[in-house]
């Protein structure tokens, strides 16, 4: 049996550069913009460019529920891949009448989907996860959230 481990940190917002704590407050601002009427968890997302400026997201519920989109891949659609500008860092926060407050990490689909720009750009991506009482989780690459990931590489180069 082998055994996967990955480096992370736990800390709280005030002890965060001055630029992660901006893009913290932006993923807990964008949380109040959360169309959560099912499940009242609203969820904000921030992502810093390398031109420092932020992209935020937040989760969109459909009463047909596979239909909606978590706040991390409504943060990452208004990126232009293709525009050279590179993704630093993601933040994930939310609100959500509960008494627990761990710090929130991507669902399955949105690691796979902050992995793809990873890739894509050859950078990696720093995921600060987020409580709503200021504990943080952060990792500085975005393969260790999804340690066996599916990439291109997987499928076939020629045309079909």
């Amino acid at each position: 049996m082998q055994e996967f481990s990955f480096p992370y940190q736990h800390t709280i917002l005030a002890k965060l550069p001055a630029n992660m704590q901006q893009l913290v407050k932006a993923a807990e601002q964008a949380s109040d913009k959360a169309y959560a009427p099912y499940s009242n968890f609203k969820v904000g997302a921030a992502v810093l460019l390398d031109d420092q400026n932020v992209i935020t997201g937040a989760n969109q519920e459909n009463a047909s529920f596979p239909a909606g989109i978590c706040a991390e891949r409504a943060a990452l659609s208004g990126l232009e891949l293709q525009a050279g500008k590179k993704v630093l860092a993601i933040a994930v926060a939310y609100k959500a009448k509960t008494e627990d407050h761990r710090p929130l990490s991507p669902c399955g689909i949105c690691r796979q989907t902050i992995l793809e720009v990873q890739l894509h750009q050859k950078q990696t991506i720093a995921v600060y996860m987020c409580a709503p009482d200021g504990q943080i989780v952060m990792v500085e690459d975005a393969r260790y959230l999804l340690p066996f990931y599916f990439s291109n590489e997987f499928l076939p180069t020629e045309d079909f």
